[in-house]
């Protein structure tokens, strides 16, 4: 090789070489050393880590409220956190009444009542309302045309000490304190009709665990203005106090509920005593009936009651007892002397039913009225001719007490007069 040559070729070599290791060293990392690549078969890339799971939607911040509906118990809103709920639904009541008395008949088809209850809570599941309205012509009293029922507040935070304020059912009777809807005959007793205490204004205090003893205590005291529902008039002032203690020595149970639908394989017993007092009333059956214009009078009260269920066999029975402070009062009215008299008296009833199966019920009862001695001519007629009442009849529950077909005869009777024979026929709907 000549010298040329050589020249040549070092020159080549030193303009390609310093390049390619300039590309070379910049490619390399500077970090520490590393650690030598596997080789052969078993070499494998790092695996790539899982992408994280999607996290759930944040919830609204105004959830929505949930609407149910159900058969026999209308619809009902509730909003969040149990703090509002607003539920409705409607009742009505078909019948037909057939009466044979003194070689007579008559038939009367009518709707004897239409019912719309308004309920739920508000601002806590303890802070409940109840609104009933009632629009059947069977339903309004003379001289009021307010189709109020119910219409009250309760507070049942407390175990011992539930609270009830407004227009409803006075605690004295179990007779008369059982909804309408929930009733084993077509309609309630002649005895409770006359003897009982119906509905009033004003505060109860109450309880269905007393101290806490397996529920098996329980009681009522209700203050309340005396004169009954919907008046609108002033009276002269004057309360009405009751006291209701419940026994059940089983537990409770649904004894707000006439027949035995549950049929449970245990026994249940309710025991009821209860006292009222109504100071200064105007009303002629201390709490309903017509008014008084000569005067005011005091009513004593008193009720003992029973409920037993057993395997779809029932039984309902009940004594009561009123006696007015006066027979009569005496006043003068416009000028005129008048006299005007009190009702005093007392009863009782036994009442009795038997699931033959689910959705069939047979029933039976008895009663019986009595006048006292110098009290209201016409209640001492009324015994006289219709004081004694036995009968029976049938029930066909399609939806329970909330659609049911029913069907009772009864021989009413005393110890004067032609007897009477009533039969009725009726579907009670709630929706």
């Amino acid at each position: 090789m000549t010298k040329a040559r050589l020249s040549l070729f070092l020159t080549l070599f030193l303009a390609v070489i310093p390049p390619a290791w300039s590309q070379t060293s910049s490619s390399t990392p500077v970090a520490g050393p590393q650690e030598p690549t596997p080789s052969g078969p078993a070499s494998t890339a790092e695996p790539v880590p899982a992408p994280a799971p999607p996290q759930p939607p944040p919830p609204p911040a105004n959830p929505a409220p949930t609407i149910t509906a159900e058969p026999g118990r209308g619809i009902l809103v509730k909003g969040p956190g149990d703090r509002y709920s607003f539920g409705i639904r409607a009742r009505i009541q078909f019948r037909d009444t057939f009466l044979h008395f003194d070689q007579s008949d008559t038939n009367e088809i009518n709707i004897r009542t239409l019912r719309l209850t308004v309920h739920g809570n508000v601002l806590s599941p303890d802070l409940r309302y109840t609104i009933q309205l009632a629009f059947g012509g069977n339903d309004f009293e003379t001289g009021s045309s307010s189709p109020i029922f119910d219409a009250f507040v309760d507070y049942t935070r407390h175990r011992d000490l539930n609270i009830r304020v407004g227009q409803f059912f006075v605690p004295f009777d179990r007779a008369r304190t059982i909804r309408e809807f929930a009733l084993q005959m077509v309609d309630r007793q002649q005895v409770v009709r006359e003897l009982t205490l119906d509905r009033d204004v004003g505060v109860m205090f109450s309880s269905t665990n007393l101290f806490g003893l397996h529920e098996w205590l329980g009681y009522n005291l209700f203050i309340g203005g005396g004169d009954g529902r919907n008046r609108f008039a002033a009276y002269e002032a004057g309360p009405l106090a009751v006291l209701r203690l419940t026994l059940r020595p089983f537990g409770t149970f649904d004894d707000d509920q006439e027949g035995d639908l549950t049929r449970a394989a245990r026994p249940r017993l309710a025991l009821g005593l209860a006292g009222a007092y109504n100071y200064k009333t105007s009303r002629r059956n201390s709490t309903f009936g017509t008014a008084f214009t000569a005067g005011t009078v005091n009513y004593t009260n008193l009720a003992a009651d029973l409920v037993f269920k057993y395997r779809g066999f029932s039984l309902l029975a009940e004594g009561l007892w009123r006696k007015a402070s006066e027979d009569v009062l005496e006043g003068t009215v416009n000028g005129t002397v008048t006299r005007e008299p009190t009702r005093s008296g007392y009863g009782y009833f036994v009442q009795g039913g038997f699931l033959v199966n689910p959705t069939v019920e047979l029933t039976a009862r008895w009663e019986e009225l009595f006048a006292r001695h110098g009290t209201d001519p016409q209640l001492q007629q009324l015994v006289q001719t219709q004081g004694k009442q036995a009968g029976g009849g049938v029930n066909v529950y399609l939806n329970g007490h909330a659609f049911k077909l029913q069907g009772d005869y009864f021989y009413i009777f005393g110890p004067e007069g032609e007897p009477r024979h009533l039969a009725r026929i009726q579907l009670d709907a709630s929706f």
